[in-house]
């Protein structure tokens, strides 16, 4: 029998391997390696299973998985077999990469937020998990994973956070795994935004995103759709997705109802300034369906998460001295529609938020027009502002009266 001080003090005396053993058919291989092994008959046949290496695995362990493969001979299992059998399983276990593809062919491609949670997967956790295979992620990868998100951006933590529950939900399902290991973990608490840009911040952004401006490295489209969020009010995503076809004769932008969070269509008329900028992005779109192409493949839209990147990366550039994200634009055009005295359900309907409570069922009223008064009052009171010409129109702002 073996001991574990022969074995620590054992050295080949050529570069032959030799065999050296212990009991019941328990051995070990020496030579660059040294490599546990067990010699068993099965069925009147010879065979003979690696069993791992020395000292990773002790002797005390490779007698114990010895005694375990031996107990499986008892059983009328083959422990060789057992053995390949549960190798070749793991090699066709699914690995990250592989369940998201899954996921998204089953169900996110059918679903309006389904290019988001594949975007935040891909991004946010493929580098560090994507070869991995699903059943080996646990819940304290997950915890530490989320931590360190929650670092530089908490609530793209729990943006990732959410893409993971339906993702390991959906594994489950398939009876990939057993459980979730996303349960019990939290979703940190959010704080809602409250970010307006003053006058000269508006200022400050309208010039960094001049096209001649070569100091702010912002892809040129990127910074027009900026532009065109702050004048119009509409969403990151919904300015990023806009197509040539969705703007009319009358310069109305009609945004498609999968394309709007709400799920109802929505239409956005669009002043002299918002065409002006339009009319530029056609000269960097080239053939594409969309207005604001990405930079890498012209049938492709730009992403809003571009549009974060971007301001992240060069608000302090441009002469902010507080952070402000692409949304926020929006939100300074709702907060400057009320300063400029446009009633609450007019500045409502033109961010495209649905009517509340009875309202949403008796009024059915467009507010087409009210929304282009609305946004050409905002037109002149930007120009003002950026100190731009109102080209014919009046540099007086007529306000609207608010209803009593």
């Amino acid at each position: 029998m073996l001991t574990e001080l022969q074995l620590q003090r054992f050295t080949p005396r050529s570069s032959k391997r030799i065999e050296l053993w212990d009991k019941n058919g328990l051995g070990i291989r020496i030579g660059k390696k040294k490599k546990w092994f067990l010699k068993y008959n099965f069925e009147g046949v010879a065979k003979r299973i690696t069993l791992g290496e020395y000292p990773a695995i002790s002797l005390v362990e490779a007698r114990q998985k010895a005694s375990e493969a031996i107990l499986e001979m008892q059983r009328g299992v083959d422990p060789g077999a057992a053995k390949q059998e549960a190798r070749n399983a793991y090699k066709a276990a699914p690995t990250f990469i592989d369940i998201i593809q899954e996921l998204w062919e089953r169900e996110l491609q059918h679903k309006r937020s389904g290019k988001g949670t594949r975007g935040l997967l891909e991004r946010d956790v493929v580098p560090a998990w994507g070869k991995r295979k699903v059943a080996e992620v646990k819940r304290r990868d997950i915890v530490l994973l989320l931590d360190k998100i929650a670092e530089r951006a908490p609530i793209t933590r729990n943006r990732v956070h959410g893409a993971l529950s339906r993702l390991f939900n959906f594994a489950a399902e398939r009876g990939i795994i057993d459980d979730s290991p996303c349960t019990r973990i939290r979703k940190l608490p959010e704080k809602g935004r409250s970010r307006v840009l003053n006058n000269e911040e508006i200022k400050l952004f309208w010039d960094a995103l001049d096209l001649d401006n070569i100091e702010i490295d912002i892809y040129r489209l990127s910074k027009l759709a900026l532009k065109l969020i702050l004048l119009t009010g509409q969403r990151p995503g919904e300015v990023t997705g806009m197509r040539w076809e969705e703007i009319d004769e009358d310069n109305i932008w009609n945004i498609p109802a999968e394309r709007m969070k709400g799920q109802e269509p929505h239409t956005v008329p669009l002043t002299g300034l918002a065409m002006d900028i339009i009319e530029q992005a056609r000269q960097y779109s080239s053939d594409s369906p969309f207005v604001f192409r990405s930079s890498y493949k012209e049938d492709t839209p730009m992403t809003a998460h571009a549009l974060s990147r971007a301001v992240t990366r060069h608000w302090q550039e441009m002469g902010f001295e507080e952070k402000f994200t692409p949304h926020d634009l929006r939100r300074t055009l709702r907060t400057r529609l009320a300063e400029i005295c446009v009633d609450d359900i007019i500045g409502e309907r033109v961010l495209g938020h649905k009517l509340q409570g009875i309202m949403a069922v008796y009024n059915r009223h467009s507010y087409d027009n009210e929304k282009r008064q609305a946004l050409g009052k905002w037109d002149l009171r930007l120009r003002q502002i950026v100190g731009i010409e109102s080209e014919g129109q009046t540099a007086k702002i007529i306000l609207f009266q608010r209803a009593n």
